[in-house]
């Protein structure tokens, strides 16, 4: 298929076409590639992750036949069962200059591209903040029925509030509205790294947690980082950790073996399993994802006993200090539940990750779009319906 190149209002828009999995992990180790931040749902591996999507690799650029991009996209397509049509999703994508005011010079020819492969509507996940509310404000602003959205937000990122303005402009909707209607967290947590030693991390921490690493120290945990061996042992305790905590992903050992097998074949060491030991025997489990200079925590889980000794608090504080290691710019811990109140029982989870003295981010959320025709924008309407129904 031969790149796209058309010309729009405000000029000459970016060539855009497919592109190899090898030019594609190129351009986000390059310098203009690293500076756009990607996350692991838009690297090239997460298409083998995901079953039941088709995938293509996009990128525009001066020139994307032979490598030379600004930018990237991973497409999921799931087709609409009954037709030759395909919902796309990029998630946490596309991964592009987002501060770029002219949106419609990339925007349009990945639309247009998108529309000619038979989709119907397309749903993205723009990388820019829109507001943040640190540690100490949260902790002081807790209350029945309180919500995030009650509280003044510490810093609004005019970058977000722009970019939510094109999308809206250009009759892109919020999926979920104000509030959580995402595939991907809205609100995530994250620790800034940049600038930071160990010893500023370990005074970031409350009273509380610091008295939980020093405890886990003292009983004998030991952090240690597994192999693909231990998954099956992460995934029974991810199984105990959802029926505690009232919460269901509905992934299969399968799954995790497959991210694991398909991100570190991609790049060895890019996830990364670490294990607290306490007397021969695991009782937590939490796995790490490094792009670039970004680090997730991902996804964690812990045995019902022996909770006394705190083997997730020690793992934490040792994945942090290994994303400080490595020269990460920020820690995120991923999604944290709106609710303020101490009595929903998702705010345990926040409670958790604000006594690392990090910050909320509200992220831009996901965006959906209907492409042009009138086919189209039925079909949106019936898979919407769908939707609502399951």
């Amino acid at each position: 298929m031969s790149a796209l190149l058309v010309t729009a209002d405000r000029g000459q828009e970016t060539p855009l076409g497919p592109i190899t999995a090898a030019a594609y992990r190129q351009f986000l180790a390059s310098r203009e590639g690293a500076a756009l931040g990607a996350g692991f749902l838009q690297c090239p591996s997460w298409a083998q992750v995901k079953q039941g999507w088709r995938a293509q690799l996009v990128g525009w650029g001066p020139d994307p036949a032979s490598g030379r991009l600004a930018g990237v996209a991973l497409v999921l397509l799931r087709q609409l069962p009954g037709t030759r049509k395909y919902f796309a999703y990029l998630p946490e994508g596309p991964v592009a200059d987002w501060a770029d005011p002219g949106i419609d010079g990339w925007l349009g020819p990945l639309l247009r591209h998108l529309r000619a492969a038979g989709v119907f509507a397309v749903r993205i996940g723009p990388s820019p903040a829109y507001r943040r509310w640190s540690a100490a404000r949260l902790k002081s602003a807790t209350g029945s029925g309180r919500r995030l959205a009650d509280v003044l937000a510490s810093e609004v990122d005019p970058l977000g509030t722009a970019v939510a303005e094109r999308l809206r402009a250009r009759g892109w909707r919020r999926c979920g509205g104000e509030e959580d209607g995402d595939a991907q967290p809205r609100h995530v947590f994250q620790i800034p790294l940049t600038g930071r030693t160990p010893e500023d991390l370990w005074s970031g921490l409350n009273q509380e947690w610091r008295r939980n690493v020093r405890r886990a120290r003292k009983s004998g945990v030991e952090v240690v980082v597994g192999s693909a061996a231990e998954l099956p042992e992460f995934y029974r305790l991810l199984r105990i950790t959802e029926e505690r905590d009232g919460f269901r992903l509905g992934r299969s050992l399968e799954y995790y073996e497959r991210q694991y097998a398909a991100l570190n074949a991609e790049e060895p060491g890019r996830m990364k399993l670490y294990l607290a030991r306490h007397q021969g025997e695991i009782l937590a489990a939490h796995t790490m994802v490094r792009v670039g200079r970004r680090v997730w925590y991902q996804t964690g889980a812990s045995a019902d006993h022996r909770r006394e000794v705190r083997p997730s608090n020690l793992l934490q504080w040792r994945m942090l200090l290994d994303a400080q290691a490595l020269g990460a710019d920020v820690y995120d811990m991923r999604g944290v539940p709106s609710t303020l109140d101490p009595d929903d029982r998702p705010y345990g989870l926040l409670r958790w990750k604000l006594g690392t003295g990090g910050e909320v981010v509200e992220t831009l959320g996901e965006w959906e779009k209907p492409l042009d025709g009138t086919a189209n924008h039925a079909l949106y309407r019936a898979f919407q319906t769908y939707l609502a129904r399951r």
